[in-house]
């Protein structure tokens, strides 16, 4: 194999890598607003200062990628 060759193959390789990775798994991870909320039960638990109430976000709006991983 020539080195430009193996070269330009390594390079499609890790882009290929690179965007497989890329999406949004819903579910796995807490919302900010989630952990806002849960931030405010620990503390209220542990008698600590309550940081302010999270406003609830707005509903979830599609991303141009979203059709990619659906």
């Amino acid at each position: 194999m020539h080195p430009g060759r193996l070269l330009l193959t390594l390079t499609l390789l890790a882009a290929m890598a690179a965007v497989t990775a890329c999406g949004r798994r819903p579910g796995q991870l807490d919302t900010p607003y989630e952990a806002a909320v849960q931030a405010r039960k620990d503390a209220e638990k542990a008698k600590k200062p309550v940081p302010p109430e999270p406003q609830k976000p707005e509903t979830d709006k599609p991303f141009i990628l979203d059709k990619l991983i659906q």
